[in-house]
């Protein structure tokens, strides 16, 4: 059991849309990623995804609305809930996530930023 620096392992992540795996809690996994632009409007239909902020401004976008989560702030996309992350005015947002070892990235949505395999930092 060691601490994890979540600012030194955020450090380690060089690309965007591509999570990261820092720690798993049974069949749940830890990821941290950095995004900017655009998504993939996609769902999960088996599985809850937890999104915090730690810097910059995440916009969620749902089909009927558009919710602003502030860095310190999260938000948790419930199962079978279409959503698309995106970020505004070219600003890179640092997330936190929180979700189940099974889920797929994008949900049944293939896309050239669907990702298989999140490295281990």
């Amino acid at each position: 059991m060691n601490t994890i620096n979540i600012k030194e392992k955020i450090a380690l992540v060089n690309t965007q849309w591509h999570p990261h795996q820092i720690a798993t809690v049974d069949d749940m996994q830890v990821i941290l990623a950095k995004i900017k632009g655009e998504f993939v409007w996609h769902a999960h239909e088996n599985e809850d995804e937890l999104f915090q902020v730690i810097k910059g401004t995440l916009y969620m976008k749902f089909r009927d609305k558009t919710v602003t989560v502030k860095e310190g702030e999260l938000i948790v996309v419930p199962k079978g809930v279409e959503h698309c992350p995106v970020t505004k005015d070219g600003e890179e947002v640092h997330l936190l996530l929180f979700e189940k070892r099974s889920i797929a990235h994008t949900g049944d949505v293939k896309h050239e930023l669907t990702q298989a395999n999140y490295p281990k930092i």
